[in-house]
């Protein structure tokens, strides 16, 4: 999806769509040929932990029609393929990867917008999700403004149905438009048939099959943000859970509450060279949870399981904020986050995540799940 024909703008100035349609304004210039190529390149120069090796070639698809026909090339010829965007949710082995390397580099917003329905806004899968977070939050388009400092790009938020702080993207996303590999072929899926659940989609359950084009999400228009759902964000913004908040206040409290755990991106800083949150907070049934120390959290969920905080359950078992080794360890901010503190290896990375998975299950019977896709790797 790329700018309309006219004078040149800035990528995150939201195009008016003609007809109201999400593909109106969509144009495809650009061919496979076009694309740029490297012919190789190591794979940590591509994401957020700074770690993997080669890749054998790497394209740039700065259009959708790039894209589609750079995916379409190597599935014909049978050549394994890698679709990077952001990198930030990555972990990739050593060796690198065989096959072909597709960085999503493509951009373009368009709006559809009236006092009455909101905003729908149809944003290409390679646009950085941090950017339009700030522009929803300058145009007033409310429900995202609590996942600001999400690094990554928009096209990987529905596959894990990214979320923090009381916000996921299942709850404004519209319909995802996404090429079906196994069916060669376009498809438009409605937010009720993307398999939505913690941390999960129907794209990450297959992600051989799905390759994200473009998100549509539809927005209710205000300056006061969705109702505040996360007790440490409700205290830093003084208001009580199910209040709202002017929406630019949320952003620069969530900001904060991210720089004090190392989770917004600084070259700078090696605490924010990871991939986030490395484990998901486990689901428990019933009885698992009655299981676990009396002041463990717990945090009933609809479905009748109970979340429990991953981050809690690491603390507990004897790790902390930052144990090293060698090379890699825990952020000094966030048990969370596995860094890597310069010069680091996946191996060296996996490593250390094996411990503390290790440690947990023996302290609590309860096993850890990497929220990160391990790429040529396993734990």
């Amino acid at each position: 999806m790329q700018d309309p024909p006219g004078p040149p703008r800035d990528p995150l100035t939201p195009v008016p769509s003609n007809d109201g349609s999400p593909c109106s304004g969509r144009r495809e210039p650009s061919s496979f040929a076009d694309a740029a190529s490297v012919a190789a390149m190591d794979l940590a120069e591509l994401t957020t932990l700074r770690l993997g090796g080669p890749a054998r070639a790497v394209i740039d698809a700065t259009s959708e029609q790039q894209l589609l026909d750079a995916v379409r090339v190597a599935d014909e010829a049978g050549d394994p393929v890698l679709v990077v965007a952001g990198g930030s949710n990555l972990v990739v082995a050593d060796e690198g990867v065989p096959g072909t390397v597709i960085r999503v580099l493509t951009k373009g917003v368009e709006v559809d917008s009236d006092a009455c329905s909101g905003a729908m806004v149809t944003i290409a899968a390679g646009e950085p999700w941090d950017g339009i977070v700030a522009l929803a939050v300058d145009e007033g388009w409310v429900g995202i403004e609590a996942l600001s400092g999400i690094p990554g790009s928009t096209g990987a938020t529905p596959i894990q149905n990214v979320g923090a702080y009381g916000q996921e993207v299942g709850q404004t996303i519209a319909t995802v438009r996404a090429y079906d590999r196994f069916e060669r072929k376009i498809r438009t899926i409605h937010a009720v048939d993307c398999g939505f659940g913690y941390r999960t989609s129907r794209f990450k359950a297959e992600p051989q099959r799905w390759l994200v084009l473009s998100v549509a999400y539809q927005f209710r228009l205000g300056e006061l943000s969705a109702p505040i759902a996360y007790a440490e964000l409700a205290r830093t913004l003084g208001v009580e859970i199910g209040r709202r908040a002017p929406s630019a206040e949320v952003r620069e409290a969530v900001l904060a509450l991210r720089r004090g755990k190392g989770m917004v991106l600084d070259a700078d800083d090696h605490d924010t060279w990871s991939a986030g949150s490395f484990f998901t907070n486990p689901l428990l049934t019933p009885d698992q949870a009655d299981a676990l120390p009396a002041e463990a959290p717990r945090f009933p969920q609809p479905d009748g399981s109970v979340k429990t905080s991953a981050a809690w359950l690491i603390d507990h078992a004897g790790f902390a904020k930052g144990d090293t080794r060698g090379h890699v360890g825990l952020s000094t901010k966030h048990v969370l986050a596995l860094t890597n503190r310069g010069g680091a290896t996946t191996a060296e990375l996996l490593g250390l995540a094996r411990e503390v998975r290790d440690g947990v299950r023996q302290a609590y019977g309860i096993t850890l799940v990497n929220e990160p896709v391990l790429v040529g790797c396993e734990l």
